[in-house]
């Protein structure tokens, strides 16, 4: 698999997210092992130091745990704690910024509120 690594954040935080978002659609289950730092590496290409890294935040967060001699693992209740994170930072600063857009834009409450449900169903 293949990842365009983007020039906006380091490395390391872009594979700390995709880790999350494969926790929290299930491609890593809680209690789990999740790929060797090394697989990782030679996967994508990337230093395993970078690896090492994104994995001890995720660590940090709770969301995975080492298990000395079998690698790391993820933690009971990731899921949730990712999500509920996801959700409070769209809350918090995504939608904000999209709200802010549409004022600039011209368009009001009511419009952007019309948008949404005329494009919910959207894939």
């Amino acid at each position: 698999m293949t990842v365009e690594w983007n020039d906006n954040q380091p490395i390391y935080r872009q594979l700390r997210d995709l880790v999350a978002q494969r926790i929290m659609d299930g491609s890593f289950p809680e209690g789990e092992a999740v790929p060797s730092v090394r697989q990782v590496a030679a996967d994508y290409q990337i230093n395993h130091l970078t690896v090492g890294k994104a994995y001890q935040e995720l660590v940090d967060a709770g969301v995975l745990e080492k298990r000395r001699g079998l690698g790391m693992f993820v933690t009971a209740g990731a899921c949730k704690a990712l999500t509920s994170n996801e959700k409070e930072q769209f809350i918090d600063e995504e939608v904000p910024a999209f709200l802010e857009r549409a004022r600039v834009l011209g368009l009001d409450v009511n419009e952007v509120v019309t948008l949404l449900l005329e494009t919910g169903g959207r894939d």
